[in-house]
């Protein structure tokens, strides 16, 4: 297929998509901030009804006691619960499947996510998936679900994925090496809590890493052409936060005013995503996730470079913006210079936050294969700014 046919094609997929965005718009979770809020969730869950929540979270979260203090609260509001601790990084269908196996041998009626990206995004196909009746296959796509999930709530650990508010959830193929995405707003959970006690315990690695995941984003969202008022608002903020506290947060975990400014950044980028949506970095990075298991964020890190180069002319009157926005650059400078300036600022935090921007053990022969799978995810739903065809993907991997 012709890149002129693959882009013709794309953009009659990215007009039904900016459609149901338009007609479906995603629904809004309540949202408790600040230290404790995590407690304070727990009481509404409660007052919602629930009386056995299956909580999914991964054996680390588990054995670092941090599930315990909001199972006995869950508990004092009579709240029986059953904890499946299996969820691992990048989930695949076989782990959202074992979880549906104890939700349903407990008789759970809701869903509670402790974690970052990958437990939540296994809680929310679980939970869609035991309401439909579907196996998590059946759901990967645009809206496949016919009924609403189950009650769904979420306690993430990290700041950065804000899969607490997002439509869509990722899952791996171990065998095929793909990502299936699920995109349905049903997804959306009812009630999630930024809480900067929980995410006191991040490491480095994971502060930096889901810090990049919330920039990648923002900034995707920000140059999306289907990018309104509204997601800049989001995008724009989400983007000023993380450059003013991401490195706060990562030179001192116990820095609650930095963890709960990162809690909301990660947010507001999930809001502005949710309309916006994403773009190449997105595409390649889930690649990497497949086949040479480099955790999301950071393969969002190493990607994004180059993926701003690759849009640096295109994009240069919107990151000049963006720049300006985020406070990062004064005195008078064109579209050009700004542009240039807020994508060496990116690459500045990658070097304050020790993140290696080379991948060990990249095959070539794998190349056309992941390039194939990026294309498959973005063109058609991704609304970037411009095009990039075979030859320029695989520069952006040999770089790698």
């Amino acid at each position: 297929m012709s890149n002129l046919t693959t882009r013709i094609k794309a953009k009659a997929q990215l007009a039904a998509v900016k459609a149901i965005t338009l007609v479906i718009p995603a629904p809004r979770p309540l949202v408790f901030i600040g230290a404790d809020s995590a407690l304070k969730l727990c009481a509404s869950i409660s007052q919602l009804g629930m009386t056995h929540v299956l909580i999914v979270t991964d054996a680390v979260l588990l054995g670092l006691g941090v599930i315990q203090p909001i199972e006995t609260e869950l508990q004092k509001f009579g709240i029986k619960t059953s904890i499946f601790s299996g969820v691992t990084p990048d989930p695949t269908f076989q782990v959202v499947d074992d979880g549906l196996i104890l939700l349903k041998s407990s008789k759970c009626d809701s869903v509670l996510a402790i974690g970052g990206g990958s437990a939540i995004d296994a809680a929310k196909v679980m939970a869609l998936s035991a309401a439909n009746q579907k196996s998590p296959k059946q759901l990967i796509g645009i809206l496949k679900s016919r009924k609403p999930s189950l009650p769904l709530f979420v306690i993430p650990t990290t700041a950065g994925t804000g899969s607490e508010v997002t439509i869509g959830a990722v899952l791996s193929d171990n065998q095929t090496h793909q990502k299936g995405l699920v995109i349905d707003p049903k997804v959306v959970p009812l009630a999630t809590a930024l809480d900067p006690k929980i995410m006191q315990g991040m490491p480095r690695t994971v502060t930096a890493d889901t810090g990049m995941d919330a920039l990648t984003h923002a900034l995707e969202a920000w140059v999306s052409t289907f990018a309104n008022a509204e997601t800049d608002y989001y995008a724009g903020a989400a983007v000023r936060l993380i450059f003013e506290n991401l490195p706060k947060a990562w030179a001192d975990g116990k820095n609650l005013e930095a963890r709960e400014a990162m809690a909301l950044a990660s947010h507001y980028a999930g809001l502005a995503l949710n309309q916006a949506g994403l773009g190449y970095v997105h595409a390649i990075a889930h690649q990497l996730g497949a086949y040479y298991s480099v955790p999301h964020g950071r393969a969002n890190a190493i990607v994004m470079p180059h993926v701003l180069e690759f849009n640096r002319h295109v994009s240069a009157k919107r990151l000049a913006a963006l720049a300006q926005r985020a406070g990062l650059v004064e005195g008078h400078f064109n579209d050009q210079q700004a542009a240039d300036i807020f994508i060496q600022q990116v690459k500045s935090l990658l070097i304050d936050l020790k993140i290696d921007t080379q991948i060990k053990g990249i095959n070539r022969q794998d190349f056309p294969d992941m390039i194939k799978a990026a294309f498959a995810e973005a063109h058609g739903i991704y609304a970037v700014p411009k095009y990039m065809n075979y030859a320029e993907a695989e520069k952006i991997l040999q770089a790698l």
